[in-house]
């Protein structure tokens, strides 16, 4: 108890500090009219923070801000936009367990998990500050000889960068990174419920150095107001959204207004085949993590488990164990594995897609209801004998429920596999190299986990397929989406 009490002062304390205004044009400012937002520990209900709560002239200001400062932040030389990148990288990971605290704190996730985020985060700006010195071009004789095809990219523009709750940091260096180091002013909103991390971030861009207006921050109650505004606005040329499909279908219809460009990473509903080969004790261990980490709540977590016959009592029997032994508490208590979600909606949410499942015959083996108590907690649950077309299976759960279905035969594995509007992440355990490449290729997903439970990597392209959203996020690829690219015909006299 006493660790308990020290970790949750010190991450109050580190609350306490953090800027709560909106950072526009390299300054910290009120919102206009004075407005605050509240910010909710969710292991407890309980207010830890207010923060400034824009209107939409804030943001339209901070748009100004970040136009006004595009042309000097895109002909600064890439090394010292790279140099800003790097140094936020030092920072983040030097100051890691207080930026983890803060994390837990608001967002509610183990504090190791959030540590685990931190340095994930900070990985993007290292990434992307060694990126921003490779952005090249071409030159080349025309085919017919009479000119010269020059190729250049160049940076977008002023780029609206909206984030999500369940990783706070994590999405918005996987988003800052990028656009800084290919020459973008940004405008960063993150989700109401958990502001302070990216507040925190902000605060280390601006202690790297990052030049007045090219990084702006706006935090809002009315979200759907402010991001219509700057969507109208002919100063945006780019938009990148992170959160449900739902609402990335609404940003894309206003986008097409003005043709923005547009990254959008949505919702997911990813499969997880255990074939009859598969390593079971691999696949319960990949199973955990795939499932659980950030308590379920996250696009790329394993949603519906689909297990080879043979194998499914073993496998759900195990996986029951595991999930059944994890230790559930508040975030900042050491011996916690799982934290609450984020609010009661969430709770609810989850407990209703339970409700379906077992009306329709599934079987609870273990947790399947909420937590009573303060704060938002439920149960890590597994549920067997569940058919194919319940919700828990046809939605994002987002919660830490894993709903198993049998199959027989790969190919009807696969069907059940696709048969979703959604493509981001897919998971395959089995020991046959053969059957997991084959199965990966016919998986219609923007990412497979081969014989693992972890497939996030700032190296590798981020992103799905389907209703999962367009474009990719992080490795060689990442900086592309903030890149223009211009060919120029010169006309070859000598």
């Amino acid at each position: 108890m006493a660790a308990f009490e020290e970790a949750l002062a010190a991450a109050t304390a580190v609350a306490g500090r953090v800027p709560k205004g909106l950072y526009i044009d390299g300054a910290w400012r009120p919102a206009q009219g004075g407005k605050a937002l509240a910010v909710e520990d969710p292991a407890t209900g309980s207010v830890i923070a207010e923060v400034a709560d824009a209107s939409v002239a804030d943001a339209l200001d901070a748009l100004a801000a970040a136009d006004r400062a595009q042309q000097a932040w895109a002909a600064t030389p890439p090394r010292e936009r790279g140099e800003v990148l790097r140094r936020a990288f030092e920072l983040m990971l030097a100051r890691r367990d207080d930026l983890a605290g803060l994390m837990t704190l608001e967002m509610g996730k183990a504090f190791a998990e959030s540590q685990a985020e931190v340095s994930y985060a900070a990985e993007f700006f290292r990434w992307f500050a060694e990126e921003a010195v490779r952005i090249d071009g071409g030159y080349l004789t025309a085919p017919g000889g009479g000119s010269r095809v020059v190729v250049m990219r160049q940076p977008v523009g002023p780029c609206l960068l909206i984030t999500p709750w369940n990783f706070p940091m994590a999405m918005g260096t996987r988003k800052i990174g990028p656009a800084l180091a290919a020459g973008c002013t940004v405008v960063v909103k993150p989700a109401k419920q958990t502001p302070l991390s990216m507040l925190a971030l902000v605060g280390i861009l601006e202690e790297a150095g990052v030049p007045r207006g090219v990084v702006n921050l706006f935090t809002t109650s009315r979200s759907g107001a402010a991001s219509s505004a700057l969507l109208d606005d002919g100063r945006l040329r780019k938009v990148s959204f992170t959160g449900s499909t739902e609402v990335g279908r609404t940003l894309l219809g206003q986008a097409a207004h003005r043709v923005l460009r547009t990254s959008m990473e949505l919702g997911g509903n990813a499969p997880f085949l255990v074939f009859d080969d598969a390593d079971l004790d691999l696949a319960i261990e990949g199973a955990v993590q795939a499932k659980m980490r950030n308590v379920g709540e996250a696009c790329t977590a394993a949603n519906r488990f689909y297990v080879q016959r043979s194998v499914l009592d073993r496998f759900v029997s195990g996986l029951a164990e595991r999930l059944g032994g994890l230790r559930v508490g508040h975030g900042l208590d050491p011996e916690t594995e799982v934290g609450p979600l984020i609010d009661g909606n969430a709770v609810q949410s989850v407990g209703e897609l339970v409700a379906d499942a077992t009306a329709a015959g599934a079987k609870v083996v273990t947790g399947g209801a909420a937590i009573a108590g303060d704060g938002y907690f439920f149960a890590p649950t597994v549920l067997s004998g569940v058919p194919g077309d319940v919700r828990t299976v046809r939605e994002e759960i987002f919660g830490p429920v894993a709903p198993v279905v049998a199959f027989d035969a790969e190919d009807e594995a696969l069907r059940m596999a696709n048969a979703s509007e959604y493509g981001l992440a897919s998971y395959v355990f089995t020991e046959n190299l053969a059957r997991g490449l084959r199965v990966s290729e016919r998986l219609e997903s923007g990412m497979v986990g081969l014989n693992q439970g972890i497939i996030s990597n700032p190296a590798a392209p981020f992103g799905g397929v389907k209703q999962s959203g367009l474009g990719r996020e992080g490795g060689r690829v990442g900086i592309d989406e903030y890149l223009n690219i211009k060919y120029t015909a010169v006309r070859a006299a000598w």
